[in-house]
Formats: structure tokens, C-alpha cells, sequence
């Protein structure tokens, strides 16, 4: 729905909850540290590349 109305704005890259994105930050964790190979960190790393890539 948001994507319809602001296509532009709005980055491709979806963020999928998952257990290791909620564990995380109880360990004082970020993503890439505490499973760089959850869903949740390749899902954090897309997203960075797809704003190097707007922004270059």
C-alpha cells in the first residue's frame, strides 16, 4: 500500500522479522555481529547497498 502511493521514496529491500533480529539487541548485538547470516542481517545488508547505490 505504501509502496502504490509513494513509489520513489519507498526502498525495494523488505526487513523480515525473524527470531535472530528480535535476539539481538538483548545481547547489546547488532545483526551483523550477533549472525551475519540471518535473513535479518542479509536483509539489513541489502537495504545499505540499495542506499549506497541511490546515493552514488
Amino acid at each position: 500500500e505504501v509502496q502504490k502511493h509513494f513509489n520513489d521514496m519507498v526502498f525495494k529491500t523488505i526487513i523480515q522479522r525473524n527470531v535472530k533480529l528480535s535476539e539481538a539487541p538483548s545481547f547489546g548485538e547488532s545483526i551483523i555481529n550477533f549472525d551475519a547470516t540471518s535473513k535479518g542481517a542479509t536483509n539489513y545488508l541489502s537495504l545499505a547497498q540499495e542506499i549506497i547505490k541511490k546515493n552514488s
